[in-house]
């Protein structure tokens, strides 16, 4: 929630946030499993199926957009604004040019993909920022709290994490930066794709002054329209109006964007609840060499654990991802009895587990404990496994429990 704030209250010029906002995320996905899908129209539907016309559009490609193609717009309507490739070759009253390409949304990929841009984020702000705070607030956005980095040099730190991001995941973000979370997300909004725009503490007023009111925090298309009956239209607009009058015109909620016009936020990058696992991973370069897997597991089951050690964590889980090329995505796991803390046991299991795929050509590896405990408790038996000890299989990530999205450490898989 946001501090009691005075109106003539000038915003902190001591913080440096970030808002981190992955471009067409789903779409981008995609073009990680399929790299022929770079520059073409993509629409990602959901309850959509290849070669229906049923669904709404979760996400469309900047190149989709270009012919119409928007966001909750119903698939028969996207398909008029772009047609299908495969529609487009086999009638002759199409342009194959002028057609798009339309898959299905496969969230748990797209988690699996975001788990990994997680993992870049918290190791750039624990590297420039020891005491820095993620607050993840979707598959695709995350605000950053920075303020140890200082102006000086916060442009270099969101060059470093945009280009980080890209080069070990491969898919693009949009920052922003400014002193306060409402201006970081209209900053990271003003510039897109693979923008970054950074508002000083003295240019906030001028930065957000031009802006349409749609584009700040906490106003929808109701209270815009409302909004505009009252001639107000842009951000330097609405700073200028009464408090009171917005209030009697849009509820109590007229005072809080009346701040966040003038660049007024103090609300506070705070994680959300605690995670509900702990991953490791990294990229190599597509190999078959078992050592090289074996040893990479190794590190990673170290990392991992050391993690937990340092959140005071007990795990009754332990798992790791093995991705195969192209894109394909495969998680092996076992539970224990009772919660433990042993960085041995995560090795050594860590490394069973990566028995199935010895001698499968891999592109990244990961570990991860799961099934998290904080409070004391005795551990349970090492040597003691849940049920008959069968190990679960699924080659498709499961989808998060909406719980456990938003978790300020690296997440499930």
């Amino acid at each position: 929630m946001e501090g009691p704030l005075s109106a003539g209250r000038e915003p902190s010029f001591e913080r440096v946030v970030c808002h981190v906002d992955m471009d067409c995320f789903y779409a981008a996905c995609e073009r990680l499993r399929e790299p022929a899908l770079e520059a073409e129209p993509v629409v990602v539907g959901m309850g959509y199926e290849p070669d229906d016309d049923v669904g709404a559009v979760a996400t469309a490609s900047y190149e989709a957009r270009e012919y119409g193609v928007e966001s909750a717009m119903p698939i028969s309507e996207a398909l008029d604004c772009l047609p299908r490739k495969v529609d487009a070759a086999r009638d002759p009253d199409l342009d194959v040019g002028d057609a798009g390409f339309y898959r299905p949304v496969e969230l748990s990929f797209y988690e699996s993909v975001s788990e990994e841009v997680r993992t870049v984020i918290e190791a750039e702000v624990a590297s420039a920022d020891p005491d820095g705070t993620v607050r993840n607030v979707s598959i695709d956005e995350a605000y950053l709290d920075v303020s140890a980095v200082g102006w000086d040099d916060a442009a270099a730190f969101a060059r470093r994490l945009r280009e980080r991001i890209e080069e070990a995941v491969g898919v693009t973000a949009s920052v922003g930066v400014a002193p306060n979370m409402s201006t970081a997300k209209v900053a990271s909004d003003a510039e897109k794709p693979d923008g970054l725009v950074v508002v000083s503490p003295e240019q906030v007023r001028e930065f957000l002054a031009p802006r349409p009111v749609d584009e700040l925090h906490g106003i929808g298309p109701v209270t815009a329209d409302r909004l505009a009956e009252m001639d107000i239209e842009t951000a330097g607009a609405l700073a200028e109006a009464a408090p009171s009058t917005l209030e009697e015109s849009v509820g109590e909620r007229g005072r809080a964007i009346h701040r966040h016009a003038r660049g007024i936020d103090d609300q506070a990058v705070e994680p959300v609840g605690r995670p509900k696992s702990l991953s490791s991973e990294k990229a190599l370069s597509t190999t078959d060499d078992e050592v090289t897997k074996r040893d990479l597991v190794e590190r990673l089951a170290d990392d991992v654990a050391e993690r937990a050690a340092a959140e005071d964590a007990l795990y009754k889980t332990i798992g790791v991802k093995v991705v195969t090329p192209p894109f394909d995505v495969h998680t092996r796991e076992r539970s224990l009895s009772g919660p433990v803390a042993d960085p041995e046991l995560v090795e050594e299991v860590a490394l069973d587990l990566l028995r199935e795929f010895a001698d499968a050509r891999v592109r990244k590896l990961g570990v991860r404990v799961s099934n998290l405990e904080f409070a004391d408790a005795e551990q349970a038996s090492l040597t003691g496994w849940d049920g008959d000890g069968s190990d679960e299989t699924e080659d498709v990530p499961r989808t998060d429990d909406p719980a456990t999205r938003g978790q300020t450490t690296f997440g499930d898989f």
